[in-house]
């Protein structure tokens, strides 16, 4: 792995809902031995109260950039690429460009330097804070759009497929939200259209 230089920890939040935004964040931190007064670890090991906290520290004291995909783009490519992209995108937006990227997962974007960190939240400091960033801002984008769609409660469901979004999908059937390649979304369509 490159030593020294700017490292950016990149990951991303949202592959398995059905509807929204893929969201990806990069993070760099602005020195090694920076004072973390926060709890910083992978997004999903933490509460929501301690994620937030930590967001507006990170937000507030390091580099971050943020990218994402929309459903018709997650559709076009599948939710793999589309994340890949949507990292590109995060890393592309960065005030600094890094030397070294280091991807939660096992692949790196072909537009990125670095190199792939499998559980790399629970691995790496830059890339747990950037799953905190990608998880927050996807949240943050979910209650928004809950405003315009709330019989749908994405501000509770996250677009996640629970029991009561499923309901709601049947009885409000989907819009452009929505990412039609995934199942339970497919089959809505095709029954739908079995119906014309």
């Amino acid at each position: 792995m490159a030593r020294g230089g700017l490292i950016a920890g990149v990951d991303e939040a949202g592959r398995g809902p059905l509807c929204g935004p893929v969201v990806a964040a990069a993070v760099v931190f602005p020195h090694f031995d920076i004072d973390i007064p926060v709890v910083i670890r992978d997004s999903k090991q933490m509460t929501a109260r301690q994620r937030a906290v930590a967001y507006d520290w990170i937000t507030q004291n390091c580099i971050f950039g943020v990218g994402q995909c929309g459903p018709a783009e997650i559709d076009e490519l599948n939710i793999l690429w589309a994340s890949m992209r949507a990292m590109e995108r995060a890393v592309a937006s960065l005030s600094v460009q890094p030397d070294f990227c280091l991807i939660d997962g096992n692949r790196v974007p072909k537009n990125i330097t670095g190199e792939s960190v499998v559980r790399g939240d629970a691995k790496s400091m830059s890339i747990a804070a950037a799953s905190i960033v990608a998880k927050e801002t996807r949240d943050k984008i979910m209650h928004d759009l809950a405003k315009q769609y709330p019989q749908y409660e994405w501000d509770k469901n996250a677009g996640y497929p629970t029991q009561s979004h499923l309901h709601a999908i049947e009885k409000y059937g989907i819009n452009e939200q929505y990412r039609k390649s995934y199942g339970p979304v497919k089959e809505r369509i095709k029954n739908e259209n079995s119906h014309d």
